[in-house]
């Protein structure tokens, strides 16, 4: 990489600053003082726990765990060592009856779709208890999914604020480094856990390490494919990367709406004005 500001390499202290007032700010101005996170046991939930456990305090963050029947216990123990590091609140809340209950009509549904209901499912159970107990949910998707697309929409995609969305995956890794996870949470491999076996370099088909130093000169150094071909990436892998990019850009928009007047929200009307914010 020629260009010298390019780089994965965070400073985690400024990045938690600033990521603990973002939340604390967020979800103050919204009028709320507690928040919910959805705690998988895995890297980014677990990062997100902690946090919001520093902007808040631990007393007003519920860490909501919502195994499915093939959900592994190693999983469980992780979100339960998160919760005991953090101080946040444990709720388990199984969500096997809800999609066994739906899938009893699709009995041969592939494993993608039954894997979109499971997220959607616990995407239901999040926001529930965000109006039982009066908190925001909190999203754990990270930069490298957001870009890839390698997320359920209305599922693990939705969350009232994001404080990792702007962090790669190799970056947030480092956070939760910084931040002191447990070793067992930072070595496992990454996994929705949406089907036995299932991880997500396994499906994506590369790991994150090698994706995020292409999405750095794709979207941060704004490189042509060409560009980046050019410096010793493999053009298949550049090419479907890119097309990744493109074919998910629905998941990273609010729905469009036709324009019919003057005012249109997502067009015209984009922020309040002087309505006292």
């Amino acid at each position: 990489m020629e260009d010298a500001k390019l780089s994965l390499e965070i400073h985690t202290d400024l990045a938690r600053q600033i990521l603990v007032d973002f939340i604390r700010t967020e979800i103050q101005r919204a009028g709320f003082t507690r928040a919910v996170v959805g705690l998988s046991g895995g890297l980014d939930s677990a990062v997100a726990c902690y946090l919001a456990a520093e902007a808040l305090g631990p007393a007003n963050v519920l860490a909501v765990r919502m195994p499915y029947k093939t959900s592994s216990a190693e999983s469980l123990e992780h979100a339960h060592q998160v919760v005991e590091a953090t101080g946040a609140e444990e709720s388990t809340i199984p969500i096997t009856e809800m999609v066994d209950a739906h899938f009893a009509r699709f009995p041969d549904a592939d494993t993608v779709r039954r894997g979109n209901v499971m997220a959607r499912a616990r995407m239901i159970v999040l926001y529930d208890q965000s109006a039982a107990r009066r908190g925001l949910v909190v999203g754990t998707g990270n930069k490298t999914e957001i870009l890839l697309g390698y997320t359920t929409l209305f599922g693990d995609a939705a969350c009232a604020i994001n404080p990792l969305g702007d962090l790669y995956k190799t970056q947030l890794r480092q956070l939760a480094r910084a931040l002191g996870l447990p070793d067992a949470i930072l070595a496992k491999p990454p996994s929705a856990e949406l089907w036995l076996g299932q991880t997500d370099e396994g499906e994506l088909g590369f790991t994150y390490a090698e994706v995020d130093r292409l999405l750095l000169l794709l979207v941060d150094g704004r490189y042509t494919p060409q560009a980046c071909v050019e410096e010793g990436f493999d053009r298949g892998f550049v090419e479907k990367v890119a097309e990744r990019i493109r074919r998910n850009q629905f998941k990273r928009m609010s729905p469009p709406i036709a324009k019919l007047s003057n005012r249109t929200v997502g067009y015209d009307f984009l922020y309040l004005r002087d309505w006292g914010t």
